[in-house]
């Protein structure tokens, strides 16, 4: 069973510095998709526009300034209030948003709880997955496809 951590927020989208216009926000994180962390912008909108990115990247970038490329995560002060900027780069455009970090950080701890730092592999099953792919066969079949050539070698004579 998968869990999921959501918390609706208000962000503010900056067109310049003095001024920003507000976009209902969703974060979300799913243990089946434990490094990542999803961002649906417009939510209850036509058309959603949606951002996946790495959690790790959220949890640095709430303490220092992080990323590179698409996107970039820093905490800064706006009038007193903390916050976390974050820069956003599509082919489509950029944005810069800006989330209150006491939120931001409080759904991260959330998330941390389901899933710590270091334990996101075991959410996947990969262990268990290499250990049923690995395992010997009773029939000794498995042996024989690995001993066999799937390709015939350039060696080979004409007609062989």
């Amino acid at each position: 069973m998968h869990t999921v951590v959501e918390r609706e927020l208000e962000l503010k989208l900056v067109l310049s510095p003095e001024r920003a216009i507000p976009v209902p926000a969703r974060l979300t994180y799913r243990t089946d998709d434990p490094y990542a962390v999803h961002i649906a912008f417009h939510i209850g909108s036509e058309h959603p526009v949606n951002w996946t990115f790495a959690r790790e990247l959220l949890v640095e970038g709430v303490f220092r300034p992080c990323g590179h490329g698409d996107v970039r995560v820093w905490p800064t002060k706006v009038e007193g209030r903390s916050v976390v900027l974050m820069a956003l780069s599509s082919p489509d455009g950029d944005a810069l948003l800006e989330a209150p970090a006491p939120a931001v950080s409080a759904w991260l701890e959330r998330t941390l709880r389901v899933v710590p730092p270091g334990s996101e592999a075991e959410q996947l099953g990969i262990d268990d997955g290499l250990a049923e792919l690995l395992a010997p066969t009773t029939s000794g079949r498995a042996d024989e496809l690995w001993l066999r050539d799937p390709w015939p070698s350039d060696e080979s004579k004409d007609g062989e």
